[in-house]
């Protein structure tokens, strides 16, 4: 029986862990809380509760496995660095010694393209982080993507804001709702459904994905096309725009996903329209 570990099984991870298990995968899924042990042994066949720093646990789990799915969460952003940075660096150092995990898959941000104005990007655009926490993400990907081998492949995906059954745009924006926002809202808004998450990551380890890939939908909508819609659809007051004030939002990209289809992906929801969880 084939084995996948999935490192912080939160809400991708939950929702990815039952495509394995139905397909014959032997899951490992860990988390950082006790409290949520329960809930996971209904969908993998182990649970550990471990931390990334926690180098002698993570070898024990990682023994024997195959695949290796990190779907990591901050709990606040403050704590990027260690939950990202920390456990990338702790995974590169035990990594030489566990030769049959042959895959990994990294589940990260497009947020370190960076404020490109509004200008298409796509993965052979260089990175430009605007935030700390974006560096940190930039990071994470070099020391990941060190790991490859020829026998060892490391995919990133780039994934936009996420959204799905529990985590409704509506539920998102809905403090927006008749207040002034700065800027204009023509920001670019680039979002992803859990849908489509999970049946890229089961791509990628089906193929064996290398590198790189955008996970976003077609066509970025501006935020104010989103959060109108939004208003629109719940009879929410309207958002204004004080573009008289810089906007706040850190990046502003436009984000091809051309080489994830071309690599043979089929969006289940194209666009925010068809995948609107309201």
């Amino acid at each position: 029986m084939q084995t996948v570990t999935i490192l912080g099984c939160g809400y991708v991870g939950q929702a990815i862990a039952p495509v394995f298990t139905q397909g014959g995968y032997r899951v490992t899924a860990t988390t950082t809380r006790a409290e949520r042990v329960p809930e996971l042994e209904a969908i993998a066949h182990q649970v550990h509760v471990v931390r990334g720093h926690e180098r002698e646990r993570l070898a024990q789990i990682l023994t024997d496995q195959q695949t290796l799915v990190l779907t990591l969460g901050a709990a606040r952003a403050d704590a990027y660095a260690d939950t990202y940075l920390g456990t990338a660096q702790v995974l590169a150092d035990l990594l030489p010694s566990l030769p049959q995990l042959t895959q990994v898959i990294y589940t990260g941000s497009y947020a370190v393209y960076g404020d490109r104005q509004g200008a298409w990007v796509d993965e052979a655009t260089a990175i430009a982080p605007s935030t700390d926490n974006g560096k940190i993400l930039a990071d994470t990907e070099q020391i990941l993507l060190s790991i490859a081998t020829d026998q060892r492949r490391v995919c990133i995906f780039r994934l936009g804001g996420i959204y799905g059954p529990g985590r409704s745009l509506v539920r998102i924006f809905q403090r927006a709702a008749g207040t002034t926002r700065p800027g204009t809202g023509e920001d670019a808004s680039n979002w992803i459904h859990l849908d489509d998450i999970v049946g890229a990551i089961a791509l990628a380890q089906e193929q064996g994905f290398q590198g790189i890939y955008n996970l976003v939908q077609d066509s970025p909508t501006t935020v104010k096309q989103l959060i109108d819609l939004v208003c629109q659809r719940h009879q929410l007051p309207p958002v204004t725009w004080d573009a008289s004030q810089a906007s706040t939002r850190p990046y502003n990209a436009r984000v091809s996903n051309q080489k994830l289809k071309d690599a043979g992906y089929s969006f289940q929801h194209a666009t925010l329209e068809a995948g609107l969880v309201l």
